[in-house]
């Protein structure tokens, strides 16, 4: 992938669930570990439960950012035959796809966005054909959960959850545009390093639970 940035965050969910579940569940199996790989265009995450599930458990994210491009190339992430075959894709419209009206919000609508320091926005219905500059993120998501009985039931759903969360997420990213068009990666960097010592701060004050990160 070359050079680029690691990052691995644990996930503490005892605090996250009702007590009886915390009593009954076996010890590791509420640890999430979150390893990321950013190198741009190329990103990779992995969700695992080392703990517990082992290698019976895994969601593996891979995206490559293609810019001028508007989302119709076949096979980027050069999946052999196989797995081509298995493969669904999901085309996620940013501005014309529904959304829930619990994830809903006027400021994330890029219907309605303009941008004051770059001009774009707000998007209308042909956004994919007629904006530029534009750039299609393909992302190829893959899961395991080796569960007799469950397997199947559980993977569905988290095929399923993913074009929501993709979608809410980069519906903000686009609307956030003026807090990040022009940023230097010296000035990501400070702002990581910022966000990591209040986020810290505030761990250690017991005001936010549930994360750690290494």
């Amino acid at each position: 992938m070359g050079s680029g940035q690691y990052t691995h965050k644990i996930y503490h969910l005892a605090s996250k669930v009702p007590r009886v579940v915390r009593m009954l569940a076996p010890k590791g199996s509420l640890e999430i570990h979150e390893q990321a790989w950013n190198s741009y265009p190329h990103c990779k995450t992995v969700i695992s439960n080392p703990d517990y599930m082992k290698e019976n458990f895994s969601i593996t994210i891979t995206t490559l950012h293609v810019e001028n491009d508007r989302g119709r190339l076949e096979n980027v992430h050069n999946l052999p035959p196989d797995q081509l075959a298995k493969r669904e894709v999901i085309m996620v419209d940013i501005a014309n796809d529904p959304i829930d009206e619990k994830d809903y919000r006027s400021e994330w609508d890029p219907t309605k966005f303009h941008s004051e320091k770059c001009g774009r926005g707000p998007l209308t219905t042909n956004w994919k054909d007629t904006s530029q500059p534009i750039m299609c993120a393909y992302k190829l998501v893959t899961c395991e959960f080796k569960w007799f009985g469950l397997q199947g039931t559980v993977e569905g759903r988290i095929q399923k959850a993913y074009p929501r969360l993709f979608r809410n997420f980069h519906r903000q990213v686009f609307c956030w545009m003026d807090q990040w068009y022009g940023l230097t990666i010296e000035d990501i960097r400070r702002l990581e390093e910022e966000t990591k010592k209040e986020l810290d701060e505030q761990l250690h004050k017991g005001e936010v639970r549930g994360t750690s990160e290494q």
